[in-house]
């Protein structure tokens, strides 16, 4: 698949829907809803790389700056370095994964540091549900008017755990991924607070502190957010990756 996203337009939002429309096919209206909020913005996605190369070139051409992204590529592209455990050293930093892989990065290789919210799995909650049933003792009782009781059952409803996800790219580097939840924290030595909460936090602030020349971007830790950047057609749970690389592509060509 040949995702096409807008972003870094110049122009007022007005007439980015008007020339979006106008090339798409479609109402103004529903352009603008596209892009509401600013870009990254998916449009449209195609088998075909030449229907999405040609859709980006009218675009770009129409000063409207356009992307096109073959998630292809995405995922079988280098694979992600997940860190288990990391130490915020002098000059650079120390990480090791969770197949006990080890490497060093300099902070001055950083370029990106992007923060998500994302699945954590799922959990079993037990509710308590009341509702009201059809009674055909009280409805006999009351000489045919029809009656109800209260009825108070157990159910078990499945709900989705979230968590928050740090991707940190740097030169000639995998991406790597800091998830909140699973990593150690101990590498922070005194610096350790008491719960993942705040050890995550800590973590971003003194990256943040320590790679000062690197861009820091948060938006996709809203879900709205999120679903404007990958469009309906995509899915925030299961194309999270994508959403990434629209954002790190978007962010590279105008930090």
């Amino acid at each position: 698949m040949h995702i096409v996203a807008v972003c870094n337009w110049q122009q007022e939002e007005a007439a980015v829907a008007a020339t979006i429309a106008e090339i798409l096919g479609i109402l103004a209206f529903e352009a603008r809803q596209k892009i509401a909020g600013g870009g990254p913005a998916v449009l449209a996605s195609f088998a075909d790389p030449k229907q999405a190369e040609t859709l980006a070139d009218r675009l770009s051409q129409a000063s409207v700056p356009a992307l096109v992204i073959d998630s292809a590529v995405v995922r079988q592209g280098k694979e992600a370095f997940p860190v288990r455990r990391f130490v915020l050293g002098a000059q650079a930093l120390q990480l090791e994964s969770f197949a006990a892989e080890r490497c060093a990065i300099d902070y001055g290789n950083i370029e990106l540091l992007l923060v998500a919210t994302c699945s954590a799995g799922e959990k079993q909650t037990t509710a308590t549900v009341t509702e009201r049933k059809f009674s055909i003792g009280k409805t006999l009782l009351a000489g045919g008017v029809p009656m109800t009781k209260k009825v108070t059952r157990e159910e078990t409803v499945p709900s989705e755990e979230r968590d928050e996800t740090l991707w940190l790219y740097a030169r000639g580097r995998a991406t790597v991924v800091f998830n909140r939840a699973t990593m150690s924290y101990d590498g922070l030595g005194d610096a350790m607070q008491v719960s993942g909460d705040l050890n995550f936090g800590y973590l971003k602030n003194a990256l943040r502190r320590l790679v000062p020349q690197a861009t820091y971007n948060d938006r996709l830790l809203k879900r709205a957010a999120l679903v404007k950047v990958l469009g309906p057609a995509l899915s925030p749970e299961a194309d999270l990756d994508l959403a990434f690389e629209i954002l790190a592509r978007s962010l590279r060509e105008n930090p």
